[in-house]
């Protein structure tokens, strides 16, 4: 079976609009690099079409597969128009229509009751990136769950490492900016990262540098679209990223290829740095990553030579239990070659701390009771529905989020969502698996519904987007929500009073969106005149050095970038840097290894965004059928051929997924994008029913990369039988895979 084509997407919005149609802007408000300026399509009302923005600096007219659909999202059969309460089991999605005033009461009532007799720490609200939008993300939920006293959330699932990793580093997380890059890297390691499905806007990107003369690097053990546009493709064993970095500052310091005057200016604990990196020769680097020794001694003289280099770094590489480190070592690279000191160089994996938003004023934590709440990790929200105690989580509150999907570990979630003691709320869009245990359904806007300010986390451009269709049925936005929550509670704090407009002011003060619109202003007059020009021109770009780095500006406690960190070392980890093994690996597991000999990434889909687009025809037709990439070796050796069902299983649990065999990683790794819903995935479970709940190393992160699994081929009949389940389940979704 085919894979289907993973191609960036051409300018959809270049078509002229046909005759009758109203063009408005909006943003992209997904958890996305990109956060893509969009041209929205309306015909008599409704939304027909969605594209790229031309005049966009970054956008540039073109966006990728899953937001070229958007109005199927819109307007999707499964999407939550008034507020529902459950009369089913929990999990069967029987529901039936009440008020608003209905749904407001029994809400503020049960909470009540459990904080009475539970406490706070009782209510588990949970949520994360299902927007990015300033308002949607965190502002009047934060200060209503924090008035409540409820357990906080450590939102730790997609990035926590890295971003610890950062700022044990450097302070801070910030890189150069990507429109610089074409013209100021002459080399490109793209490390665990595949641009043409998560990041597509990088990829135009790259291919100018090369035109421009760079070469290009791709560094994954995902043999993906990314890869094909690479000058040189190196595939180490997934978790084994520190390694293959030691073993090339080991080329760089022996081969005295880095720039001294730059470490001794900017760097402190170098020295202890180098005793790390001599015990990491290529050879003993090659043993732990499987690429050739004389592959690494290549790849560290092109790096320690070059000093115009980027390292574009993902976020894949840090979901395993040593993925702190890993980012770690990648960080310290830039800082031994002095890369830092050229446009478009260095190392980028978040431009999150450019931004500068007033977190403070926008979610208000001076609201939290004394002492202060207890912290809950979500990624063990399984352990924290079925095993906490003192209290117990008595009440849930989901949104942003769907994490009978999306959590690890998911067997153990869905266990904890069945309780009948566990009030759960969940404000959606979608009726999600997430949703169908809920209690009460409560119906959420989308962007082009309410308005918001945006972001990205990766180029440097500030986005307003404002209403473009009135909300469909009866849905509203995070904040309308909680500021109705609050009133039914009976908070009368008047926090809870602020509008959109305003909270959206509250967020600019300060910040270097309101500083680089009206640098001759301050405060309050600062982010009204920022205010003014978003609306008036939609976008702003911050105004911050091309080079952050190239002189100092390092928010650590030593002022230095931290080669050696002492918060490291109180902390119980290397003060320099290691490679730590994922929990489950050869390396981390021999015994579990002997038992389970595959281990399983779960990278992205591309027509898939972590479950959302998951339910909708174009993007399903596009993905085809949960699939388990494999690599020949594997397959032959379990009697496995192309498009076969396989079960696929560890100790957390089972699930069933399609075959496609062919070289996309070596033997040993098998690879399975991800996620499909779970009750359009055979037997109703995704993959996430094989992830693990452990942490990360750095900064209580998600280890879902980390992940020791067997592959059996399913009897024939059994297959015959999965096969007639799966288009029972999609039949309505995918008798739409010709037209799209």
């Amino acid at each position: 079976m085919a894979a289907p084509a993973h191609r960036p997407q051409r300018p959809a919005s270049a078509r002229a609009p046909e005759p009758g149609t109203e063009v408005r802007f909006s943003v992209c408000p997904h958890d996305c690099w990109d956060t893509c300026a969009l041209r929205v399509f309306l015909r008599d009302g409704r939304v027909v079409r969605v594209a790229g923005d031309p005049e966009h600096p970054v956008t540039r007219g073109f966006v990728c597969f899953k937001v070229n659909h958007y109005e199927e999202r819109i307007y999707s059969p499964d999407r939550v128009l008034y507020p529902l309460k459950r009369v089913g089991p929990k999990g069967e999605g029987r529901f039936v229509r009440i008020t608003w005033d209905e749904a407001l009461d029994l809400i503020a009532s049960r909470l009540k009751a459990i904080v009475r007799q539970y406490g706070g720490e009782a209510v588990l609200p949970y949520s994360y990136a299902g927007t990015m939008g300033l308002l949607g993300y965190g502002s009047m939920d934060r200060r209503f769950f924090h008035k409540l006293g409820a357990s906080l959330l450590d939102r730790t699932i997609c990035s926590a490492a890295g971003t610890a990793a950062l700022r044990y580093t450097y302070g801070e997380r910030m890189g150069p900016d990507p429109e610089d890059i074409p013209g100021g890297a002459r080399l490109i390691l793209v490390w665990g990262l595949n641009v043409v499905s998560s990041n597509v806007h990088q990829a135009p990107i790259l291919q100018e540098a090369r035109r421009r003369g760079a070469t290009v690097v791709v560094i994954d053990p995902y043999n993906n679209g990314t890869a094909r546009l690479a000058d040189w493709y190196l595939a180490p064993r997934p978790g084994t990223d520190a390694a293959l970095a030691l073993g090339m500052m080991h080329v760089i310091l022996t081969e005295g290829l880095q720039d001294q005057e730059y470490i001794d200016r900017h760097t402190v604990g170098f020295d202890r740095l180098r005793e790390t990196v001599l015990t990491w020769p290529p050879e003993r680097a090659a043993e732990v990553t499987g690429i050739p020794a004389e592959a690494i001694r290549r790849l560290g003289r092109m790096y320690g030579e070059e000093r115009r280099s980027l390292i574009r770094c993902g976020y894949g590489m840090q979901r395993h239990s040593g993925g702190g480190m890993a980012i770690r070592a990648l960080a310290i690279l830039p800082a031994l070659t002095g890369a830092w000191r050229y446009p478009g160089c260095g190392l980028l994996l978040s431009n999150s701390g450019s931004y500068r938003w007033n977190y403070e004023a926008l979610e208000r934590p001076d609201l939290l009771p004394e002492p202060r709440p207890r912290t809950i990790n979500m990624n063990r929200l399984g352990w924290a529905l079925t095993e906490l105690r003192d209290p117990p989580v008595m009440a849930l509150f989901v949104y942003n989020s769907n994490p009978a999907g999306v959590a690890p570990n998911q067997n153990r979630v869905i266990q904890g969502l069945l309780r009948e003691d566990l009030f759960t709320v969940v404000h959606e869009q979608l009726m999600t698996d997430t949703a169908r245990y809920a209690d009460v359904v409560l119906p959420a806007t989308t962007m082009l519904e309410h308005l918001d300010l945006y972001w990205s986390y990766w180029h440097l451009y500030v986005m307003l987007a404002e209403p473009v269709i009135p909300p469909l049925g009866e849905a509203v936005p995070n904040t309308e929500l909680f500021r109705r929550l609050a009133a039914a509670m009976g908070f009368t704090d008047p926090c809870f009073q602020d509008s959109d407009e305003e909270l959206i002011l509250q967020a600019l003060e300060g910040s270097a969106a309101a500083a680089a619109a009206a640098p001759h202003l301050s405060g309050r007059a600062q982010a009204e005149a920022a205010l003014d020009l978003l609306r008036r021109q939609k976008w702003l770009k911050l105004d911050r050095s091309p080079t952050p780095f190239a002189d100092g500006g390092f928010a650590t406690p030593s002022g230095k970038i931290e080669l050696y960190s002492e918060a490291l070392a109180r902390a119980g980890l290397p003060g320099t840097v290691a490679y730590i093994p994922p929990h489950e690996s050869p390396d981390g597991a021999p015994e579990l290894y002997r038992r389970y000999p595959i281990q399983l990434i779960t990278p992205a889909a591309h027509h898939f965004l972590n479950t959302t687009f998951a339910n909708l025809p174009s993007h399903m037709a596009g993905e085809q059928c949960p699939p388990l990439y494999l690599n020949p070796a594997d397959a032959e050796a379990r009697g496995l051929r192309d498009g076969d069902w396989a079960r696929v299983y560890n100790d957390r649990g089972e699930v069933y997924l399609k075959v496609r065999v062919g070289e996309w990683s070596r033997p040993g790794v098998a690879i399975s994008p991800s996620l499909w819903w779970n009750r359009l995935s055979p037997r109703g479970r995704n993959v996430n029913a094989l992830t693990s709940d452990a942490l990360s190393d750095l900064g209580g992160g998600a280890v879902f990369h980390s992940n020791l699994v067997e592959v059996a081929r399913v009897p024939e009949a059994e297959a015959e039988a999965l096969e007639r389940e799966f288009q029972e389940r999609t039949r309505d979704r995918l008798d739409h895979r010709e037209q799209a």
